[in-house]
């Protein structure tokens, strides 16, 4: 909104209205727009939440420190889906098709997450939706996504079929139209790594800040055509530029949601936040050509996930188990480490895995 009033329609009256064309400035400020939003409206938020009495179910099977925790207001994800639409209304540039699909991702596994949190509530267990529902309806939102991203979302379908291997400079597969089911994959499972994460105060929402922020930096590189034609990595001037504001916005509102949801938190953001930003998160990899550097910048997501599988398969096929509870930082949490600790550890990781992740830009 502001890129085209005040940039667009004004700049001619007033000259330091330029400064709202650039990327950096307007990704700045969007990020300002979004922790200033969350900050303002977390206490409403919280304080309609209990008068609504939406509060957390505990899983009975799970850490016996967690039962203090049972109340704590949840559907938390709505303050961040909130602020971050508000920012990028505000500070992107609404002639980029590209913006539309990113909020489009928001909304549809924010509604899903949505519906998930409140059949909880209804139900008051800890399980929502049954795992074919929502892996259904996940599935008919990425597949959108990927088909519109394939057919438009690049200046080719060639450049859209390509796979970007970090690390490696001339390596880069097409897929064609493999990389439909490839992307959908990609989408579905970030949104589901980042809900498997969300289960310590503050733990999804760090690790999610970490990979934004590498997301942000390398949409930035990516639209700029002479630090994409330095980095060889593909310039995508319109894709670059929507993933640096909404990862800018991102960042703004997950900062202030982080206040109210770090330990002990007074809001938690059930399935709500944790669908929709996975699938965020999912959908920018995409939109900026990251897919495989998501995995890398995504560490924390894909143990998590990892330790998931591991257990289950153990036990169907052994009947033993490799940790003592999966997701993995329930795990910690059993031998003995305090929650804050945990959160704390995994974040370090985050932030090595982080800056791993932004060496690949060079590192080819």
């Amino acid at each position: 909104m502001f890129y085209h009033l005040f940039f667009e329609a004004l700049k001619e009256y007033f000259s330091p209205f330029n400064v709202f064309r650039y990327i950096s400035f307007r990704a700045i400020y969007a990020t300002i727009t979004a922790l200033l939003l969350s900050l303002f409206f977390g206490p409403m938020m919280i304080t309609y939440l209990k008068k609504l009495k939406i509060g957390q179910y505990i899983r009975e099977d799970g850490p016996q420190t967690h039962l203090s925790k049972a109340g704590t207001p949840t559907m938390g994800g709505v303050l961040i889906i909130v602020s971050v639409l508000l920012s990028i209304i505000m500070w992107a540039r609404w002639d980029q098709p590209i913006l539309y699909i990113m909020i489009f991702s928001l909304i549809w596994f924010a509604g899903l997450g949505f519906l998930d949190d409140y059949r909880k509530l209804t139900k008051r267990q800890s399980l929502g939706l049954r795992a074919w529902q929502k892996l259904c309806l996940q599935g008919i939102g990425a597949t959108i996504i990927a088909v519109y991203l394939f057919q438009y979302g690049y200046s080719s379908s060639e450049e859209g079929g390509k796979l970007i291997i970090p690390f490696f400079k001339q390596y880069r597969p097409d897929l064609g139209y493999l990389m439909i089911p490839f992307s959908v994959l990609v989408i579905v499972g970030s949104s589901n790594a980042v809900n498997l994460t969300d289960g310590l105060d503050g733990l999804a929402i760090g690790c999610t800040l970490f990979v934004a922020v590498a997301f942000g930096v390398t949409g930035y590189l990516t639209s700029h055509q002479n630090l994409s034609n330095y980095l060889d990595i593909i310039h995508l001037p319109a894709n670059g530029e929507v993933a640096t504001i909404f990862c800018a916005a991102l960042i703004g509102a997950g900062i202030g949601f982080l206040w109210y949801n770090c330990h002990p938190a007074e809001v938690i953001m059930g399935d709500t936040g944790s669908l929709a930003l996975g699938a965020a998160l999912g959908t920018v990899a995409l939109v900026i050509k990251a897919e495989i550097m998501l995995v890398i910048v995504g560490g924390i997501f894909v143990v998590e996930v990892l330790s998931v599988i591991l257990q289950v398969w153990s036990f169907r096929t052994r009947q033993k188990r490799i940790f003592k509870m999966a997701p993995l930082h329930h795990h910690f949490e059993l031998i003995g480490w305090h929650e804050t600790k945990v959160v704390t550890r995994f974040w370090i990781v985050a932030l090595i895995l982080m800056l791993i992740g932004l060496s690949t830009l060079k590192i080819r």
